[in-house]
């Protein structure tokens, strides 16, 4: 059986006015079925990068994928057409950034935000998103999630709002 995700090799380069910028130099891993993996390194060492290059977010130019392999499942995500990898993106590969702030909308509830990407990547009603975005908070441990789900990212802490896209996440499957 083939693992569920396989990077080979990947290779990924910024094409700036002063040359060449080498961000992702060969890095391969293999998960399988319920695996955890973390990224760590020091700042600017290209954790984002491979990451985003998986998924198919980086912008061409600068930035360009200049070998390797993404096998989801078997199929590699580089091969696939731009215009398809909205199947994957949230459904079946999501990242979760370090500082959620960035990523949350600080005038819509947490509840709003988790039942949209509910909608959008499942075609759920309004009434299973929102219970779908109640069970996803607590399954990440946020107590009262029938009320957290009106509160403003602002009312978190950093260590919740990161639990919060983590239940975003895990929403979608």
């Amino acid at each position: 059986m083939a693992p569920l995700l396989e990077v080979k090799d990947l290779r990924v380069a910024f094409f700036t006015k002063d040359g060449v910028v080498n961000a992702v130099n060969g890095i391969s891993y293999t998960l399988e079925q319920g695996d955890t993996l973390g990224l760590v390194g020091e700042s600017g060492c290209g954790k984002s990068v491979s990451v985003l290059a998986m998924l198919r977010l980086l912008p061409e130019p600068p930035a360009k994928i200049m070998g390797g392999q993404v096998l989801l499942e078997g199929r590699d995500l580089l091969q696939i057409p731009l215009s398809r990898m909205h199947e994957i993106r949230g459904k079946k590969v999501a990242m979760i950034f370090q500082d959620p702030m960035t990523s949350l909308n600080p005038v819509m509830t947490i509840g709003d935000q988790i039942a949209e990407a509910v909608a959008v990547n499942l075609g759920a009603s309004p009434r299973e998103a929102r219970e779908r975005a109640i069970e996803a908070l607590a399954a990440v441990g946020i107590p009262n999630p029938e009320e957290r789900l009106r509160d403003y990212p602002h009312q978190f802490s950093g260590g919740m709002r990161q639990r919060v896209m983590i239940a975003m996440a895990i929403s979608c499957r």
